[in-house]
């Protein structure tokens, strides 16, 4: 399809990160990136207590606070993006509104929304409002992971045929874990909740008031294969409560990336300055829509979405059931192809956590005298040191292990420290510690046969070249960065391209509208070798403390979740220990 328009016609691509929302205005023939707009969520990451401007104080008159593991985000400040980013982004392109002709979103998964019949939030109920199961558990939200080993157990018990496809564990970071936990530790507002929707379906029915659910988060997150989820057998065996979870709180019309979920309403014109009744594509994730931005959507290219975690997509010409993968599905990032997922659950939050917390106050003031940020601080020293220099080895799991273990309740580690060791010596060990953590990714789809010819980066961790250039020698594979700085939003316009029928299909527009390679970096051979023998160190770690082992880390997360003794409103003590010990309500 020809999709040269004389005047030019132009597309929206939201991004919706952990902390942010960022828009872009995208021309159609060319994939010209002509203006931004970014919003930064009042409320970012709610971790240790409910927001008391939305959630009032709790019946004993404190701020509602949370047990650990929980992260819980605000539906209204995902609404706010579109009214202040969307914006934002038009007037940055200096272009017309009226030449708009589609908008498209992509969201964190997974990310999920309780929501009465019309999609109303639980949290904007005035009786909920003060209920953190109410809240957006957000992708990061960990404190399922005993609903998460009971699904696991079960499936392996009973040999579900669904299991192999999603390396053999299901996340607690996904639909079917966290919807369990919601039942068990607040069956009321479970009740009350019509919908369980991805935050991706649930800002698309903000914009044009359809539910529609996408093929991406069902296939990957909502355990969806060959056209079914799990069976009512299979989740009465759960919980006899959970039976009716898919038929009554999570099945929907399923609609296909790059489709047209609806079009604008007049509310949502409203909010972003867009002409009503334009195209609205069908949501998608933010790792899956950038393999289009990068013009990566042919098999043996592998895309690291790299921010605060790590998503890993390719694509691959046949079925693989790969051990410890997010999962493989069909048509889950281009039609015709098996879109595989891999992750990291921690990275640029490890790095932001350690900055925070373990650089003394010198440094920050050092950097601060050299007119640098703290990371490009500790980049510059660790730049300096011979690999292997600082004697440290670490394991990337301070935020647990998505893949290739699939278990949130492991935990980081240093080895090596001395009292001779400085904050760099750390901090590298700490970004080598990640690229080993993509490494053994990459090995596990290798090893399945699942071929792996191309490394490609997006996200904002491509800024650091000391970063890349590890990731290149730590894994052997040469590496690309994208030429875009808003690789999601990039692919999101993509979309939009094509539910607004500019183009035939996502590999059509990807091909004229995709950006072209930034920086490349090429493994030194000799940086390989000591890399290699590093590696080996990592996998002897992670296997001891990952693979059974040495239990250590699962039962420090006992001794805390007892040590913490939290119960949340509305929940006796009794269901919430049960809960917590992986007992069925």
């Amino acid at each position: 399809m020809d999709a040269v328009d004389a005047p030019d016609s132009f597309v929206i691509g939201v991004d919706y990160g952990t902390l942010s929302g960022r828009a872009v205005v995208v021309r159609v023939r060319d994939g010209k990136e002509l203006g931004s707009g970014v919003y930064d969520y009042p409320h970012a990451v709610v971790t240790d207590v409910l927001p008391e401007d939305v959630a009032g104080r709790g019946a004993d008159g404190q701020a509602v606070r949370l047990p650990g593991e929980w992260a819980l985000q605000v539906p209204n400040d995902y609404r706010d993006v579109l009214r202040h980013a969307v914006p934002a982004a038009i007037a940055d392109a200096g272009i017309d509104p009226a030449a708009v002709v589609g908008i498209a979103t992509d969201f964190t998964a997974c990310t999920m929304v309780p929501v009465t019949s019309d999609g109303t939030p639980l949290s904007e109920l005035d009786r909920f409002r003060n209920r953190p199961h109410a809240y957006v558990k957000l992708w990061r939200h960990h404190a399922a992971q005993p609903q998460a080993d009971r699904i696991n157990q079960l499936a392996a018990e009973r040999g579900e045929n669904w299991l192999p496809r999603y390396g053999g564990l299901i996340s607690s970071e996904w639909e079917f874990a966290k919807g369990l936990q919601l039942l068990e530790e607040d069956p009321e507002a479970y009740a009350e909740m019509d919908h369980w929707v991805e935050a991706a379906d649930w800002i698309v029915w903000q914009l044009c008031g359809r539910y529609v659910r996408n093929a991406c988060t069902a296939g990957y997150k909502g355990i969806y294969q060959d056209g079914r989820y799990p069976s009512p057998d299979f989740l009465a065996a759960l919980n006899p409560q959970f039976q009716d979870f898919v038929s009554t709180k999570l099945e929907h019309t399923i609609g296909r990336l790059g489709d047209a979920a609806g079009y604008l309403t007049a509310e949502a014109a409203a909010w972003t300055g867009l002409p009503e009744g334009i195209a609205v594509a069908v949501g998608n994730v933010d790792a899956h829509v950038t393999a289009p931005a990068a013009k990566a959507v042919d098999p043996g290219q592998l895309v690291a979405i790299m921010g605060t975690s790590t998503c890993h997509v390719m694509n691959g010409t046949e079925l693989r059931e790969v051990p410890g993968m997010c999962g493989v599905v069909d048509g889950g990032i281009v039609d015709g192809l098996w879109g595989y997922e891999a992750g990291q659950s921690g990275v640029g939050d490890i790095f932001g956590w350690f900055t925070k917390y373990g650089v003394p106050p010198e440094y920050h003031r050092a950097a601060a005298e050299a007119g640098l940020g703290i990371h490009e601080y500790l980049t510059e020293l660790a730049s300096r040191q011979a690999i292997g220099q600082h004697g440290l080895i670490a394991l990337d799991w301070h935020s647990g292990n998505r893949s290739v273990l699939v278990d949130h309740e492991l935990s980081g580690i240093v080895v090596g420290q001395t009292l001779a060791t400085r904050p760099e010596d750390t901090y590298r060990a700490l970004l080598e510690a990640t690229a080993f953590g993509t490494r053994t990714i990459v090995d596990a789809f290798r090893s399945s046969g699942v071929p792996v010819q191309e490394f490609i980066v997006a996200g904002g961790l491509l800024k650091n070249p000391l970063l890349m250039q590890i990731y290149a020698d730590a894994t052997g594979l040469q590496l690309s960065t994208i030429g875009s700085a808003q690789g999601p939003a990039l692919g999101s316009a993509i979309h939009a391209a094509v539910a607004a029928g500019k183009y035939a299909d996502i590999r059509e527009a990807a091909a004229a509208m995709g950006s072209e390679p930034g920086e490349v970096y090429t493994p030194i051979p000799e940086n390989v070798a000591a890399y290699e023998e590093l590696f080996q160190e990592y996998k002897t770690l992670h296997d001891y403390f990952g693979r059974g082992s040495n239990d250590v880390m699962h039962r420090l997360k006992a001794i805390q979740r007892r040590a913490a003794g939290a119960v949340l409103p509305g929940v006796t003590a009794g269901s919430a220990v049960r809960a917590t010990a992986g007992v069925s309500a």
